[in-house]
């Protein structure tokens, strides 16, 4: 059998998934990105070699799908991995699309809430442990979405119910922990980012980034390694 491998699914090219991807490297776990959102009959790589499901963010909506066609195959993948265990993460629109997948509502958020803010954790799980019960995380969305049915909700804030879920071998985060001080400084050079933002928003957000990074980078390694190694145990299953 082919050796089995983490699927990434991009929906942007500067949507990456940085610091995931460092944990999953760090395993030694085989990766392969596709960006498919836009293709009406997407080829998905052979499900039974995947290990593993990461889901990026995105400017489009989780279920603009007359737009953006191929965001069905993703649903679809989504319930496909849940339904036989398989390690899932997404990020933001990720998030989304895992939350709607499997049957929760999607709704738009009056504005968009793009820098940092403070989100509340609800339960103290190992997989999604906090130090303290508030933490500021980096948010760029305006979509949200609730949790599905049988999920379990793990933080909130003020402007979003659902800032993280988990449900069966998925989890879901709408912030993003991912990114480094590199990929930020991509993502305030790319337009489509940075649309509507003052000059004094973007000053803000590099700026809180340096304030929170001491405290995010520590939580991002420990909820992203326990996914790598969610995957990694997956993937001796499936050689055996």
């Amino acid at each position: 059998m082919t050796s089995s491998y983490v699927l990434i699914v991009q929906h942007v090219p500067w949507e990456k998934p940085g610091r995931i991807l460092e944990n999953l490297e760090d395993l030694d776990l085989g990766t392969r990105t596709v960006i498919v959102a836009d293709e009406k009959k997407p080829e998905l790589p052979s499900f039974d070699e995947l290990c593993g499901v990461v889901i990026m963010g995105g400017p489009m909506g989780a279920q603009d799908f007359g737009d953006h066609p191929g965001l069905k195959a993703e649903a679809k993948l989504v319930r496909a991995a849940v339904g036989s265990g398989k390690p899932v993460l997404g990020v933001c629109l990720g998030h989304q699309i895992i939350a709607s997948a499997l049957g929760a509502k999607l709704s738009s958020g009056k504005a968009p809430i793009v820098g940092f803010e403070p989100i509340t954790s609800v339960v103290n799980h190992d997989y999604f442990s906090m130090w303290s019960k508030q933490v500021h995380v980096l948010q760029w969305h305006q979509d949200q979405v609730g949790v599905p049915e049988g999920g379990e909700l793990l933080a909130r804030s003020p402007e979003t119910a659902n800032e993280a879920f988990r449900v069966g071998s998925a989890l879901g985060l709408q912030f993003h922990l991912e990114v480094t001080a590199t990929l930020l400084e991509e993502w305030l050079a790319e337009p489509a980012m940075t649309k509507g933002l003052k000059k004094s928003q973007i000053a803000a957000i590099r700026k809180d980034f340096v304030l929170y990074e001491p405290r995010l980078h520590p939580l991002a390694e420990q909820i992203f390694s326990a996914f790598a190694a969610r995957c990694s145990t997956y993937a001796r299953t499936l050689a055996e």
